[in-house]
């Protein structure tokens, strides 16, 4: 087991909760890095936050691709969490392929969407020597994109628990759970020896994970589960149509903006240009 999971499994050994962002570009990896965010996700979520697609569904391994490896030269010292995207794992053959196609380009862990069915994958590709991440509940690539809570009813919140159970065995190093209630959410966080990390499904598992456009007030959309710690969008926008009047007025820029030419230089250009 590499460092950056070992720290992890001590948390949830420790009860200390562990922090997952997402991320899709260079400087938002570095901030997240410089402040210590235990695991930065570039999800296939992506799309719908910066890409401006419909779904996740239309994310492609080339746009993963393209994100994960910005994120990395952000945050090279961190445990970076890769999505597979969709279509990418029908199989185990084909998800061990684009999964190491992602390692390969710096991801720490790959993560795969799918309850129970996804076993097989699971135990491919971590036989095979990649570290994965199971997620449970709701699953964007396969529910479509208005989520929603799963596991009120019994049959259900048992299918999730034998999901997670059955995804440990495969070797799955943690697990996503995402949109169950709270109690479903610490039941399979203590069930299990790998971290488990909510997202809309409580206060009681190993750790919560949102989406970085949600945390700072990006979103176009907002969620019961998340919550906004600024508003980037209202300052942003404060300062372009600021930039945009400065501009207008002549404001910007400023002296302290420009640079000059020397006396010297200026008489030279100028007695050249009479030639012109």
């Amino acid at each position: 087991m590499c460092q950056k999971f070992h720290q992890l499994f001590q948390k949830k050994k420790h009860g200390i909760p562990i922090a997952m962002v997402t991320a899709y570009d260079y400087p938002t990896a570095r901030i997240e890095e410089e402040v210590g965010i235990d695991v930065i996700l570039v999800g296939d979520s992506v799309g719908t936050n910066v890409l401006g697609y419909e779904t996740e569904r239309e994310v492609t391994m080339a746009d993963m691709l393209h994100h994960l490896k910005a994120v990395v030269r952000g945050a090279p010292e961190s445990c970076v969490m890769a999505d597979l995207p969709y279509g990418a794992a029908p199989d185990p053959q084909t998800a061990f392929e684009n999964a190491q196609t992602l390692t390969r380009a710096g991801a720490r862990i790959v993560k795969i969407e799918g309850w129970e069915e996804r076993t097989a994958v699971v135990a491919a590709l971590s036989e095979r020597g990649i570290a994965v991440c199971g997620h449970i509940g709701y699953n964007p690539q396969v529910h479509g994109p208005k989520g929603r809570v799963f596991g009120k009813e019994a049959s259900v919140a048992l299918e999730l628990i034998r999901s997670a159970q059955s995804l440990e065995r495969a070797g799955a190093m943690m697990l996503i759970a995402e949109k169950i209630p709270e109690e479903l959410g610490r039941l399979i966080s203590s069930m299990l020896s790998i971290p488990a990390i909510g997202i809309g499904s409580g206060r009681y598992c190993d750790g919560q994970v949102l989406v970085f456009h949600d945390i700072v007030g990006l979103a176009w959309r907002t969620f019961r589960h998340a919550r906004a710690y600024t508003n980037i969008k209202e300052s942003t926008t404060a300062a372009l149509l600021q930039f945009k009047t400065d501009v207008a007025s002549g404001a910007f820029p400023a002296e302290e903006q420009v640079s000059h030419l020397s006396r010297t230089v200026l008489d030279e250009v100028a007695g050249a240009g009479k030639g012109w």
